[in-house]
């Protein structure tokens, strides 16, 4: 069975965003970039279901610019086999709509026939939570999001996924979508000698007009801005001063 996993290149999760002084958009430049989190657990996943001997081959794959190349390279250091890279936009501030992403990866699905799409349930720039429920649609196959725990049990996939009310596990036909949460897994590192493998392994360049998809935004940002500042707390001498800032300052009560 192949495993496809769609990776995306975001701004690292450590560093501190900085919104343009204009408010277009956020500032990249010099801006350390890297996998998305939970692409990364989805990676993850992949290669501990071939370790496991459910997996033959991974496809990690990557829509956006060129220099989401470096992205791919760290998931096939990881254990992914090969990678495709997709490039749609020229502009690192260019960010692919996830319907336009879904297509695109169907485009893929279709071509190289995977079991199973691995994806993480969301990006960290857009927190969106849409492109594997896009391509589930699209492709007609079966899905499960947000998920905390998966195992292959045939031709069916167990997944206990995150819901409001606790925990909730369904058992989906395959070929299926499956979106990861964080508690799915721990990523591992890629050692020294898998990043110079990595380097070797087969990476195919691609085109948005290879798979005959329009990736023009249907979405404008209007603007940008930081989260309003946090105000300093204060000190209440007792409950009646507490229940009185809650109810005529916060209003909350």
């Amino acid at each position: 069975m192949k495993v496809l996993v769609p990776v995306k290149r975001v701004i690292d999760y450590n560093v501190k965003v900085r919104v343009k002084a204009d408010g277009s958009g956020v500032d990249l430049a010099n801006v350390k970039m890297s996998m998305n989190p939970f692409d990364e657990i989805a990676v993850e996943q992949a290669i501990r279901l071939k370790e496991a001997g459910k997996a033959d081959e991974i496809i990690a794959v990557s829509i956006g610019v060129k220099q989401s190349q470096e992205t791919l390279r760290t998931a096939l250091a990881m254990g992914a086999d090969r990678a495709i890279l997709v490039i749609a936009a020229d502009d690192v501030h260019s960010d692919i709509e996830p319907l336009a992403v879904a297509k695109i990866l169907k485009a893929i699905v279709d071509e190289e026939q995977p079991g199973l799409v691995l994806c993480g349930k969301q990006a960290i720039d857009n927190d969106m939570n849409a492109t594997g429920q896009m391509l589930s649609a699209l492709l007609g196959w079966s899905q499960g999001t947000f998920a905390s725990e998966l195992d292959i049990d045939g031709d069916n996939a167990v997944i206990t996924r995150e819901v409001d009310g606790g925990l909730q596990t369904i058992k989906v036909k395959m070929p299926s979508i499956i979106t990861v949460d964080l508690r799915l897994n721990e990523p591992r590192y890629a050692s020294l000698p898998n990043i110079m493998k990595a380097k070797r392994k087969p990476m195919d360049e691609k085109t948005a007009a290879d798979y005959g998809v329009d990736t023009t935004n249907r979405l404008t940002i209007v603007k940008t801005v930081e989260p309003a500042t946090r105000a300093a707390g204060v000190k209440v001498a007792d409950v009646a001063e507490l229940i009185a800032k809650l109810k005529d300052e916060a209003g909350v009560i």
